[in-house]
């Protein structure tokens, strides 16, 4: 279940209220931008997010993800978080806000369980000038979140409780611009930051104390990513899409610290530390963001009905884990195939709410580039949207 909030307004005037007022919109926006990046989120529940930084969350704005993840198309409402280039076809001073609830089950051969995570998406703004357009915003772009506990068959069972959170943020700032009345390029770089913390504990009914082993990574780096659009029309009713983007190979740091724990329950439940030992010789390690292609193209009366498709290459061979003693994953090169699009009955319809609802629809599969065992971990999703107008 996804919500969105969104506000736009319209050009600037040259009133000094108007423009007053839209720098304090601005000002508590970077607020909200900057109070959201302190928080820790936990927003996902999926084992797989133990290795390299956490599952790769962000997938698009609400608006893209709704229709399987392509974001072929230009739109002077909604900001495009995956190709700067459409920043140039704004028309609208635009503030997104992005958020979603998830309930996952998740299932072995002999065993399934339930989790609940809510999380915020992302939170932008773009502001149109002319032939340029100028974006910035906040997107929590990795997850780490997951809690398993094992015990097992000896005749001494041992107890096992691994769990993890945290995950990787972006900031960054963009702009597009109309190079040609059919043609946008545009870049933006992004800031990476965050903390991943794991924890790993082991105990035996029979041994008074165990082990708790925690492991943190702070991390930081810079990386890119550049766009261009194409949009023409056909005839008097249909236009033609197309889309390129591409993000080069980058590096984020990660300074790491462990530190081993001797531990011992309460009758309560909770955790006493009886001793605690701070591992020398982790040092910090770097990982590599993986470089990223996508392009894709569409087709459709623009105010009527749209389909297009993308494919995404990700160079995931590159990644590495954390700590170079996890054994039993690797990464292999990703891939990711999109099909979606929207239909509005009548957008300018005065009879009938209903048709001037957007409906929105798409597919997706990919290759995740996760190799677990030897087996590669897939995606699959369906996805259907509905974008409800409000008064006026």
């Amino acid at each position: 279940h996804i919500c969105q909030f969104k506000f736009s307004v319209g050009k600037f005037e040259p009133n000094f209220s108007i423009q007053s007022k839209m720098i304090k919109k601005i000002v508590v926006s970077l607020c909200l931008l900057f109070s959201f990046s302190a928080l820790a989120q936990e927003g996902t529940s999926s084992p797989y997010s133990f290795y390299g930084i956490g599952d790769i969350k962000f997938k698009g704005t609400i608006d893209t993800r709704s229709m399987g993840g392509v974001s072929v198309f230009p739109d002077s409402i909604h900001l495009n978080l995956q190709n700067p280039a459409q920043l140039a076809s704004l028309k609208l001073t635009v503030f997104a806000l992005g958020g979603t609830h998830a309930n996952t089950k998740s299932k072995t051969e002999t065993q399934e369980a339930k989790a609940r995570r809510t999380s915020f998406d992302y939170l932008a703004i773009g502001i149109p000038v002319g032939k340029l357009g100028f974006g910035f915003g906040l997107i929590p772009y990795s997850s780490v979140g997951y809690k398993i506990q094992t015990l097992s068959d000896d005749a001494i069972p041992i107890y096992s409780r691994y769990s993890g959170i945290g995950g990787v943020n972006k900031v960054f700032v963009g702009a597009g611009y109309q190079l040609t009345k059919k043609i946008n390029i545009g870049a933006d770089i992004q800031y990476n930051f965050g903390t991943i913390e794991t924890t790993n504990l082991r105990y035996q009914s029979d041994i008074q104390y165990g082990t708790r082993e925690i492991n943190t990574s702070e991390v930081s780096g810079f990386n890119a990513n550049f766009g261009a659009t194409y949009q023409t029309k056909i005839n008097s009713k249909f236009s033609f899409f197309s889309s390129l983007t591409y993000s080069p190979e980058s590096e984020v740091r990660l300074g790491n610290g462990r530190t081993i724990d001797i531990i011992q329950f309460s009758g309560s439940g909770s955790i006493n530390v009886i001793e605690r030992e701070e591992v020398e010789g982790i040092g910090d390690t770097k990982i590599k963001l993986p470089s990223k292609l996508a392009f894709g193209s569409g087709f459709g009366q623009v105010k009527k009905w749209l389909i297009g498709g993308e494919v995404t290459f990700l160079n995931t061979s590159v990644t590495s884990n954390r700590f170079t003693d996890i054994e039993g994953a690797s990464f292999e090169n990703a891939t990711r195939y999109s099909l979606g699009g929207y239909f509005i009955p009548n957008f300018n319809s005065y009879s009938s709410y209903f048709k001037r609802i957007t409906y929105r629809g798409g597919l997706r599969y990919e290759n995740t580039g996760l190799v677990i065992q030897g087996k590669s971990i897939t995606d699959t999703a369906v996805n259907v949207g509905f974008g409800l107008p409000l008064g006026g």
